[in-house]
């Protein structure tokens, strides 16, 4: 018997995945647990154009992800920091700090996890940056690190 998931159920499929399984197993467990429901050509055919509307969202999301990033790609994120004589910093740089300068000079915002340092920043100079734009999507930027004017 085919039947449409309505829920997760382990070791069958995902939501909205349509499968075969025993009729048995249909009638007794998955019908009244509300977890499946027969598969129809009316429930398959909205099963599909709910695929085909999830998949066109995806790909408008991926375009425009691809245009940050391309925005985005090679450009540098100047952030002035408390530092010693010889450029030694107070502390270190943040991902955070770096998010928010990103907003500030570029108008994009990040999340902070999703920025990824080349290495721990202790010292005043340039430093890769890639960005997570999107999932598979990333961008490499540089982060200029200058000393506060005093």
């Amino acid at each position: 018997m085919k039947v449409i998931l309505l829920q997760d159920v382990k070791g069958q499929g995902k939501r909205d995945d349509i499968i075969t399984v025993s009729d048995g197993y249909a009638r007794n467990f998955l019908f009244p647990q509300k977890l499946a429901a027969e598969a129809t050509s009316g429930a398959t055919k909205e099963i599909q154009r709910k695929r085909a509307a999830e998949d066109a969202r995806e790909a408008e999301r991926r375009r425009v992800a691809t245009e940050k990033a391309a925005q985005l790609k090679g450009k540098v994120i100047e952030l002035q920091v408390k530092c010693g004589e010889k450029g030694r910093l107070y502390g270190s740089v943040t991902t955070a700090e770096v998010a928010e300068q990103l907003k500030a000079q570029h108008g994009v915002t990040v999340d902070k996890k999703k920025i990824e340092l080349a290495e721990q920043v202790k010292q005043v100079g340039d430093v890769p940056v890639k960005i997570w734009v999107y999932s598979g999507i990333t961008t490499d930027m540089i982060l200029h690190v200058v000393p506060l004017a005093k």
